[in-house]
């Protein structure tokens, strides 16, 4: 690719354009937690991507893509992490582009200011407290052509808006809402998808060979293969809550977090559940071996601030041996890492609790566990809530050694909900959230 900026000058970007993508990762330097006592965990390193015009960058990839990034800089890598070999050096992953909420006439809209994004693997290296991009891998389908981050099916999906949430955009059944990544052994990447919910598998390349679909989804017109794989009771996950968490244990199956519970047997059950599932692919068999159940803490044990249940999510799920996981619980404010065992006795895959005619169904259960249902034992690695230097909506973890976590935060793109988002000349009004990557070590390992 020719990762070089447009020339344009904004008073909130740091880089000068015409700067490679690796010169532009700015540096904004935050010192490692000090008077830590013995044995709790902490913030070692903090590094920070910097201001790279994101019109730039997708054009650099894909030529003509984006016509008027409305000032968004490159943002939204933080939605996965994993390992790329070399020390410092990760693969990450954006998700489907800026988008946002606005509401029009008492309902809220999804707006897509830069509609001609494409979702991207970025690969990153952490240097001191600089964050800079060396490679970055477009995702598109058999023919070449970008596979956006646009939503698949009107009616179910969310209808896509320009950036003022007044003209409807048209929707792709190519579009992907990227959230997780591993990398297999043959150079090829596993992605985690929100919309179907799917699993892709890309070429080293980033070019869609298969994209798995739960069974009756239906999804036409893609210039991919799509395989209805996954069961089928997973076209009732809560919109916008699809796959986030991605794993590849060390025989190669993969692991999927649903991020929330499912809507099921409707909206207000998935609202009020702490419930949500995790499944196992065998990339060999090219399907799904097992299903578990794993129940989230209370709401306020996991953010004292929040009363929500429905702000629970899943974001990161992470390998750690044998068929061991990290699994990260979480609100935009606050996290906590658990460590789980897949056992193979925990399997539900195929049972009642798979039949959406089921009552109640799992998601309804107060106590799955004295109905009978095998859910996951957990214990607890990591409140990250109370180590100081952690910033909110990680939504990325990744191992650096035995006793230190790499973790990348979702900065949505400086994006904020609401009109207030862009000016009058729809220029971006930033958050000020930037990505950043933060080293915790932990005082026992993992």
């Amino acid at each position: 690719m020719s990762p070089y900026a447009t020339g344009r000058r904004r008073v909130h970007r740091s880089g000068a354009a015409g700067a490679p993508l690796a010169v532009l990762a700015a540096l904004v330097v935050a010192s490692p937690a000090v008077g830590v006592p013995a044995g709790e965990a902490r913030v070692v390193r903090t590094a920070t991507l910097g201001d790279i015009p994101l019109g730039a960058f997708s054009n650099a990839l894909l030529p003509g893509t984006v016509g008027d990034d409305r000032g968004v800089d490159l943002g939204g890598i933080g939605s996965d992490i994993y390992p790329a070999g070399r020390q410092g050096e990760f693969w990450t992953i954006t998700d489907r582009g800026p988008n946002g909420q606005i509401k029009v006439d008492g309902a809220k809209r999804r707006t897509f200011p830069v509609p001609g994004f494409d979702p991207a693997i970025v690969k990153i290296r952490v240097s001191g407290d600089s964050v800079k991009v060396l490679d970055a891998i477009p995702i598109t389908t058999t023919s070449g052509k970008p596979v956006t981050g646009l939503p698949n099916q009107e009616g179910r999906d969310e209808a896509p808006y320009s950036y003022d949430a007044r003209t409807p955009v048209s929707s792709n059944p190519n579009g992907l809402d990227t959230e997780g990544i591993v990398r297999a052994a043959d150079g090829s990447f596993w992605l985690a998808d929100e919309y179907g919910p799917s699993l892709i598998h890309v070429s080293a390349r980033g070019k869609v060979l298969t994209r798995y679909v739960p069974e009756g989804l239906n999804l036409t017109g893609t210039d991919y293969p799509v395989v209805e794989a996954l069961p089928s009771v997973l076209l009732h996950r809560k919109i916008n809550r699809g796959f986030e968490g991605l794993a590849r244990l060390p025989c190669g199956d993969l692991v999927l977090a649903v991020q929330s519970p499912l809507s099921l047997p409707d909206t207000e059950s998935g609202e009020a559940s702490r419930t949500t599932r995790l499944l196992r692919f065998s990339p060999k068999k090219k399907a799904v071996t097992a299903e578990y159940a794993y129940r989230f803490d209370p709401v306020n044990v996991v953010d004292p601030s929040e009363d929500d249940t429905s702000e629970l999510k899943i974001s990161s799920v992470v390998a750690v041996g044998g068929n061991r996981l990290l699994v990260e619980e979480r609100t935009d404010k606050a996290a906590r890492l658990q460590l789980v065992r897949l056992d193979r006795d925990a399997n539900i895959l195929g049972g009642r609790w798979d039949d959406d005619t089921t009552s109640p169904s799992l998601e309804q259960l107060d106590d799955p566990a004295a109905s009978g249902v095998p859910v996951l034992a957990k214990r607890l690695v990591v409140d990250l809530g109370t180590v100081a230097g952690v910033p909110g909506k990680i939504e990325g973890v990744a191992r650096v050694d035995h006793d230190t976590l790499a973790l990348i935060n979702d900065n949505d793109f400086g994006m904020t909900d609401g009109a207030g988002a862009f000016d009058a000349q729809g220029r971006l009004v930033d958050s000020g959230v930037e990505t950043t990557v933060t080293y915790v070590r932990l005082p026992y390992g993992i």
